[in-house]
């Protein structure tokens, strides 16, 4: 299984300590493919695409809405 997070790169210019979960491209426990866009996360006035680092089944742990932070666990990837 492998995590994905919030990375934290995405906050090197901002102010703010956290972001939102913007809205999720997917449904829980859908397959995707590596590099496919799965989520938007909002820092600032920024939209950010998350995407896959690998193919698999995602099961999304950090719901749309939800704020986080800075390597936060938005989602588990399992082949």
């Amino acid at each position: 299984m492998q995590d994905i997070r919030a990375n934290e790169a995405l906050w090197a210019s901002t102010m703010f300590p956290e972001g939102i979960v913007e809205r999720w491209l997917i449904a829980d426990q859908t397959i995707v493919m590596k590099g496919q866009r799965i989520a938007e996360i909002r820092i600032e006035d920024a939209l950010h695409d998350i995407a896959a680092p690998a193919s698999g089944y995602v099961t999304i742990v950090a719901t749309a809405s939800s704020l986080v932070e800075p390597g936060a666990l938005l989602a588990t990837l399992r082949a």
